[in-house]
């Protein structure tokens, strides 16, 4: 639930002072990895390097997005600086669908015909990767547990360590078997990973984007909720949105019977601390309707009408 307030805070300076330690390591371990697998002709050492660059990549997001989001809402944003970091994950997520599928397709041209590896160059290279690997998953273990963006870079990292062993796997099968095949197939399993975590990961930024409503929300319990409130006659008009990574937004608008007209404000209380309290929305916009003069054919979702629909279609 957005209102998840079970994780420990870490100082704002420490949790930036270990992404920028994370920062350099992946981008040291980046440029390794490149000139060794140039050097030795691994295309597998290569699709690694991509792959960590992505995280580092995602690093620096998250770090300038850490920066960005602490500046309060002015007359240009008036929601706040927030989704700076999911618009910077959307183009990170297109862009490694895009290196997954070069990568597929170069490991792909390397199995018709495979050149010579330097298995040990690939080995040396694949361990260090692990050791960094391991080192920015233990920098931000404790980060990730308030954090979505921090815990996709952490399971991130776990699993750029499995991409490591089987690099330093796919090198000692060449140096003990001459497997050079081991190489681009290894390559065009790295290349499936990275297409599985992009296109699984790339549906949250769009769904924001699109003010799409929370994904751990049900908008239908939202609206019972509403409707069980005493004066509430029903619900339209609704619009519920994620504004940003913790924050769910809803505004709608609520048709009152007579009597709940008569004490309005103890409704509108009423409403919004019981959306606080079970659903963690926190910024809610009503618009309050008398039942004798309510909107006639008023859409649920949306700011439309049945009626204007039927005359258009």
């Amino acid at each position: 639930m957005p209102h998840d307030h079970g994780h420990a805070h870490i100082d704002p300076k420490s949790g930036d002072r270990r992404v920028s330690v994370a920062i350099w390591a992946n981008a040291l371990l980046t440029v390794a990895q490149i000139v060794g697998g140039l050097l030795s002709g691994s295309l597998a050492l290569i699709a690694d390097a991509l792959h960590n660059f992505s995280d580092m990549a995602s690093l620096v997001i998250a770090f300038v997005a850490r920066k960005i989001a602490r500046r309060p809402a002015d007359e240009r944003m008036t929601f706040g600086y927030g989704r700076v970091e999911i618009v910077a994950a959307l183009i990170n997520y297109t862009t490694l669908i895009l290196i997954g599928v070069y990568l597929i397709y170069e490991g792909g041209m390397r199995m018709i015909d495979p050149p010579e590896v330097q298995g040990w160059t690939v080995v040396i290279l694949g361990a260090v990767a692990l050791v960094v690997d391991t080192l920015t998953a233990l920098l931000t273990w404790s980060m990730q547990k308030g954090s979505v963006n921090i815990r996709a870079l952490f399971l991130h990292n776990l699993s750029d360590a499995l991409a490591s062993v089987a690099v330093i796997v796919g090198g000692s099968l060449i140096i003990l078997y001459d497997m050079r095949w081991v190489d681009p197939a290894i390559t065009i399993g790295i290349a499936l990973y990275i297409l599985y975590l992009a296109s699984t990961e790339i549906g949250g930024p769009i769904r924001t984007l699109m003010l799409g409503s929370p994904p751990d929300l049900d908008c239908g319990d939202v609206i019972d909720a509403i409707r069980g409130i005493d004066g509430v006659a029903d619900v339209h008009h609704v619009h519920l949105w994620q504004m940003q990574e913790h924050e769910a937004a809803l505004d709608c608008h609520v048709v009152l019977t007579k009597e709940g007209w008569a004490r309005i404000e103890g409704i509108k209380t009423e409403i919004k601390a019981r959306l606080n309290d079970r659903f963690g929305i926190a910024h809610s916009s009503l618009e309050f309707e008398h039942e004798d003069h309510a909107h006639t054919n008023a859409d649920l979702y949306g700011h439309g009408s049945s009626a204007r629909k039927e005359e258009t279609g």
